[in-house]
């Protein structure tokens, strides 16, 4: 065999990796972070009406130190936090789902953004774009989105900053 053949096989060989157990393949995974954006509820407070979303969060990543979470956000929360990561971070912030402002206008023949169809599409987007917001390295250290995901009540003018 040639000095070629032999470094073409060094390549190719099988790592000897250990079994997994049904242990392991069903333990608690080493690092995860799940986020999902249910119950919808819409509320009419006189001439006020919104929706707003329970988001729920559980995960094991140490830079989180509350493990799981439950919280209750408005479109205008998601709105405030992606505001918040195109001002204070160097991440790309991917888009929320649309307003909607036809959907809006009044003498509508359906419900507008109140309608079940609506909320559920709104509710799908804003869980897509929580998960990549959080799933990405450098937002899971920004304080707003912390706050977002941990404190009941968001204080909008709190001082921006990191995680450490």
């Amino acid at each position: 065999m040639s000095d070629s053949e032999d470094r073409a096989d060094i390549g190719t060989h099988r790592l000897n990796a250990p079994k997994q157990t049904l242990e392991d393949a069903y333990a608690e995974p080493d690092n995860f972070l799940e986020i999902d954006v249910v119950n919808p509820e819409t509320h009419d407070l006189g001439k006020k009406r919104f929706t707003d979303y329970e988001v729920k969060m559980k995960t094991n990543l140490p830079i989180f130190k509350i493990r799981e979470t439950s919280v209750r956000r408005r479109y205008s929360d998601f709105e405030w936090l992606k505001a918040e990561l195109e001002r204070t971070s160097k991440i790309v912030v991917p888009p929320l789902p649309g307003k909607a402002l036809k959907r809006q206008l009044p003498f509508r023949s359906d419900d507008g953004i109140y309608e079940e169809g609506f909320i559920e599409e709104r509710r799908s987007g804003l869980e897509g774009f929580i998960n990549k917001i959080a799933g990405h390295p450098l937002a899971q250290n920004e304080k707003c989105l912390h706050m977002f995901l941990c404190d009941p009540i968001l204080d909008k003018k709190y001082v921006p900053g990191k995680i450490r």
